[in-house]
């Protein structure tokens, strides 16, 4: 890895870290950027059970490179923001699951690229919007879908009129992050998470990231009849023996209780 990359990629163990590095602007993404993140989410799901996101420096991301998008045409706006889709589907809809650690701007583009991963932690410092309306422009990267389902779509339309900024704080009640951690702990945090889901069941963790968003789509018998399914397909992997064997004669991890309980 050169830290002097744009998008850098390291492999730690059984985790995969890709990082936005363009801190002078930001982390703001061009499309050559997405197409790297693209590559390296690619070679991640061959080498690694958990993969993170995070931006170097003090900010996740603020979105598009805004002197490279208003360059584009109508087409290629079109067939940027489909090679954009392409890779958050790669990404949320993978064969590993996916921590976004965030700090400081998650704007824009940036709020979708973490919109796309499974578990997203935020420290104190990172903020979330939607600017588009005030730019004259659009979301691309999938935030219609991926951002109204996480905070509802009556509340992504206010931060997109009005260009309300979210605090972490209101983020986590937005359902927008599920962790908020002190300003600098977020990479920490997510390394944390990331260790423990790579200590689960590999195809656990892929019917988890993969059958759970689908089932949600599905009428209430369907979703009930898939989840059987699943269930069945699940229990007959030998990693569920093994993970059930180990529990019964008291060999697997306990679980995480809170402080107090």
């Amino acid at each position: 890895m050169s830290e002097s990359q744009e998008i850098t990629f390291r492999i730690e163990g059984d985790l995969a870290l890709i990082g936005i590095n363009r801190q002078h602007k930001r982390n703001a993404m061009r499309q050559d950027m997405f197409e790297q993140v693209g590559e390296f989410v690619a070679t991640a799901q061959t080498k690694a059970r958990v993969g993170i996101l995070f931006g170097h420096g003090e900010n996740f991301s603020s979105g598009l490179d805004l002197g490279e998008h208003k360059e584009r045409t109508p087409i290629d706006t079109l067939h940027a923001s489909r090679a954009q889709g392409a890779i958050m589907n790669r990404i949320e809809q993978g064969q590993i699951p996916w921590i976004s650690a965030l700090a400081g701007a998650t704007i824009g583009a940036g709020f979708e690229l973490a919109a796309a991963t499974h578990i997203r932690v935020a420290d104190e410092s990172a903020f979330f919007a939607l600017p588009e309306g005030r730019r004259g422009i659009y979301v691309g990267g999938g935030a219609s879908v991926r951002v109204a389902r996480l905070i509802s779509a009556a509340r992504m339309m206010d931060m997109m009129l009005t260009s309300r900024v979210l605090t972490a704080s209101d983020a986590l009640l937005a359902n927008a992050v599920q962790y908020v951690v002190p300003t600098g702990a977020a990479l920490l945090k997510a390394k944390e998470l990331a260790a423990a889901i790579a200590e689960n069941s590999p195809i656990s963790n892929y019917a988890i990231i993969n059958a759970l968003p689908r089932i949600q789509d599905m009428g209430h018998e369907d979703g009930l009849f898939v989840e059987s399914l699943m269930a069945s397909l699940v229990q007959s992997s030998p990693e569920a023996q093994a993970g059930l064997k180990d529990f019964l004669e008291k060999r697997a991890r306990p679980l995480d209780m809170p402080a107090g309980s």
